[in-house]
């Protein structure tokens, strides 16, 4: 599929083919090979202006250097999402950024901040009727106990 989006000049479905991949890659464990994925699509996405798939790819590379254990570069990326992710009105995408960077902070020994945005994705999931509103709850009551 990246092969032909290539061939018939198709940027968006070629950043979404290799966010994709990136997506496939993280799921293997290959976290580089996933970050490296996820770049090249973020800068196909800024190229044409496609700000849903940029902060979808910020995200991703958020939770990719999450999951290498680098949770300060993690929260950057979370945060870039989540601006555009307020930017284009995306309270779905809002509440996981705010999660993911809440467990980053948590793992920085920031727990106040951390619970801090975890209510606030706590509230956002309970709005807009999300069923991941529990994991967030499940999580808030371990760091309150």
């Amino acid at each position: 599929a990246l092969k032909i989006a290539r061939a018939i000049g198709d940027r968006r479905g070629e950043g979404n083919h290799l966010g994709n991949l990136g997506l496939a890659y993280s799921a293997l464990g290959q976290l580089i090979k996933a970050i490296d994925y996820y770049e090249q699509a973020l800068k196909i996405f800024r190229a044409i202006g496609d700000r849903w798939g940029e902060g979808a790819d910020l995200g991703n590379l958020g939770c990719a250097y999450g999951n290498l254990g680098d949770s300060n570069k993690a929260i950057e990326y979370h945060d870039q999402a989540l601006k555009i992710a307020r930017e284009i009105g995306d309270r779905r995408r809002e509440g996981i950024w705010l999660f993911n960077m809440s467990l980053s902070l948590n793992k920085l020994d920031q727990r106040a901040k951390a619970i801090e945005l975890a209510k606030s994705a706590l509230e956002i999931f309970k709005q807009i009727e999300s069923p991941t509103a529990e994991i967030v709850q499940k999580q808030l009551d371990e760091w309150q106990e």
